[in-house]
């Protein structure tokens, strides 16, 4: 274990080969991709953070954040779109239910996603995004065919994630 030192936020650890976290995070369980899933906090597999909660502002919804801060990994073209798609699948069960709420995604270092509850399950949704983060499309894929199978093509990816939003909802 190494100490990294980030002035006032740190001191930062190497912990279990991820990427260095604060002293506080390491003991944060780690989330593995075929556990049973429960709200909580979570360190992933690919270096994240991982939030799951009831989302507060429409509780027939849950609300997963995945935060990749100092891990530009996670960043790249590739991963983004995954993880865009994935989220825009998920949401045509929530345009299909009539709700009404912020867009159910946001690209960077800090995501979150929107799932309505009854939908995909907690666990196949977490394992997708876990599945993306390590680079494997597949769980992800299904999600979005079984969405395009019930409500028609997930909206394009080309645009900011305000455009379409209000005729979508």
């Amino acid at each position: 274990m190494t100490t990294e030192d980030r002035g006032a936020a740190g001191p930062y650890v190497e912990y279990d080969g991820l990427p260095v976290l604060h002293r506080s995070e390491v003991k944060l369980p780690l989330i593995h991709p075929y556990a049973p899933v429960k709200a909580g906090r979570y360190l992933t597999p690919g270096g994240g953070w991982m939030t799951i909660g009831k989302a507060e502002e429409t509780p027939a919804h849950l609300r997963i954040t995945l935060d990749h801060l100092g891990c530009p990994a996670q960043c790249v073209e590739e991963k983004d779109a995954a993880f865009r798609r994935l989220a825009l699948a998920v949401e045509g069960y929530c345009v299909h239910a009539g709700c009404r709420h912020r867009p159910a995604f946001s690209d960077g270092v800090f995501r979150h996603f929107e799932l309505r509850n009854g939908t995909v399950s907690l666990a196949a949704f977490v394992r997708a995004v876990l599945a993306i983060e390590l680079g494997d499309l597949i769980p992800a894929g299904r999600i979005v065919k079984d969405s395009e199978a019930r409500f028609g093509p997930v909206r394009r990816l080309e645009g900011s994630d305000a455009e379409g939003q209000e005729e979508a909802h």
